[in-house]
C-alpha cells in the first residue's frame, strides 16, 4: 500500500520537480532542429541552378552518383553481318566491343561574406536578394565549363565547342551565302552533325544571333522568323527549338550557335546544394593573402556548394565509325 501511494505521489508531483533535476545529456538534435533546416530553400535553389543552365535541361540526367567517379561502358565497335556464299558456304564471325568513359564529379562553390553590422541595419531580406544571384552564378559557371571550357575542371571531358571543332563540325560565320547556309547548307554546321550519324534536336545561341536571324528573309523578301511582329517570335530551326540564354554563360568569343543531339550528353549529381555558415574563418585570395578575417572584422560568410559531372559517351554508329571524326554537336563560330 505504501509503495502504491508513493508511486501515485511521484506521478502527480514529478512534473513540478523535474525542472529542478540536474541534466547533463540534453542537446539540440536533428529532430528538434528540423524546422530550422532550409530543406525547401535547398531544393528550390538546386532546381533553379539546373533550370538556369542552358545545357543541363537538354542533357540526359543519370542517377545520382554515390562516389567521385562514375564509370560508363560505351559501345565502341559494332557487329557486322554477312551473306552466306551459296548453300553450304561458311558463316563468318564478328565482334562487338565496349570502352569505358567516366563522369567525374567536381565542386561548384561560392562564398558570400556579409558584415554583421550590415545584416543588423538593412531593411531587406539579404538571403532573398542573394539567392537568385547564386542560382545565376552557378548556372553561368556550369555552362561556361561545359560549352566553352572556361575554368573547367581538369578531369571533365573536352568542352563542346572544342570537341565540335576537333571533329570538323565548326563553321565560321560568313562561310556560306548567308547565315542560313552556314547552318543548313551542304557544308553547314547541322549538315556536319548529320554526317556523323546524329539528328539535331536543339540549338543554343548567343543573344546577338537573335537579331541576325530576325533579319533573314525568304526569296520574296519576307522575314523568316517574324511572320507577325505583333506577337512574340518562336525561333525554331528545322523543327528544333532554339534558346538564347541570358545567364552570361555563352562565350561569344568562341561560338555564336551550338546545335546538336543533346540526348547524347549526360550529367549526374554527386551532391545537391549544401550550405555552411562561418563566423570564425579567414578568406584568402589566390596568392594566399587574407582578404577577410570573419571573427576580427565581425562578418558572417555563407558558403554554397554542389558537386556534379558530365560526359559525352559518343557511342559508335553505322554512319561514322571513327570516334575522332564523330561528334553530336556542331558550332557556328565568330
Amino acid at each position: 500500500m505504501f509503495r502504491f501511494l508513493l508511486a501515485l505521489l511521484w506521478n502527480l508531483f514529478s512534473p513540478i520537480f523535474k525542472p529542478l533535476m540536474l541534466t547533463y545529456n540534453s542537446e539540440i538534435d536533428r529532430t528538434g532542429a528540423t524546422p530550422l533546416i532550409p530543406e525547401q530553400v535547398t531544393a528550390e535553389i538546386f532546381q533553379g541552378v539546373i533550370e538556369n543552365s542552358a545545357f543541363l535541361p537538354k542533357f540526359r540526367k543519370l542517377p545520382d552518383m554515390s562516389r567521385k567517379q562514375l564509370r560508363m561502358p560505351v559501345l565502341s565497335l559494332l557487329p557486322l553481318a554477312y551473306f552466306r556464299d551459296g548453300d553450304t558456304g561458311l558463316a563468318q564471325t564478328t565482334e562487338q566491343q565496349w570502352t569505358n568513359k567516366y563522369i567525374n564529379a567536381d565542386e561548384v562553390v561560392v562564398i558570400v561574406p556579409v558584415p554583421k553590422a550590415v545584416l543588423d541595419d538593412v531593411d531587406y531580406d539579404i538571403w532573398a536578394e542573394t539567392k537568385p544571384q547564386i542560382v545565376s552564378a552557378f548556372g553561368m559557371t556550369i555552362d561556361q565549363a561545359i560549352g566553352f571550357g572556361n575554368n573547367a575542371p581538369a578531369d571533365w571531358p573536352t568542352n563542346i565547342v572544342a570537341g565540335a571543332t576537333a571533329a570538323g563540325n565548326a563553321v565560321a560565320l560568313g562561310s556560306g551565302v548567308d547565315i542560313y547556309d552556314d547552318i543548313f547548307g551542304v557544308n553547314g554546321s547541322v549538315a556536319s552533325i548529320e554526317k556523323d550519324g546524329f539528328l539535331v534536336n536543339g540549338h543554343i545561341a548567343a543573344m546577338t544571333m537573335k537579331s541576325r536571324l530576325r533579319g533573314l528573309r525568304d526569296a520574296d523578301g519576307l522575314p523568316i522568323f517574324s511572320p507577325d511582329i505583333q506577337q512574340a517570335n518562336k525561333y525554331i530551326l528545322d523543327g528544333a527549338s532554339m534558346e538564347f540564354p541570358t545567364n552570361g554563360g555563352f562565350d561569344t568569343s568562341k561560338a555564336l550557335l551550338i546545335s546538336g543531339d543533346f540526348n547524347q550528353a549526360v550529367y549526374s549529381i554527386r551532391k545537391g546544394i549544401e550550405f555552411a555558415i562561418f563566423t570564425e574563418a579567414v578568406i584568402q585570395d589566390n596568392t594566399g593573402a587574407i582578404v577577410y578575417n570573419l571573427a576580427q572584422q565581425g562578418m558572417i560568410a555563407l558558403q554554397c556548394t554542389m558537386r556534379l559531372g558530365w560526359q559525352l559517351p559518343n557511342p559508335v554508329n553505322r554512319l561514322q565509325p571513327v570516334e575522332a571524326n564523330r561528334y553530336p554537336f556542331g558550332v557556328v563560330t565568330p
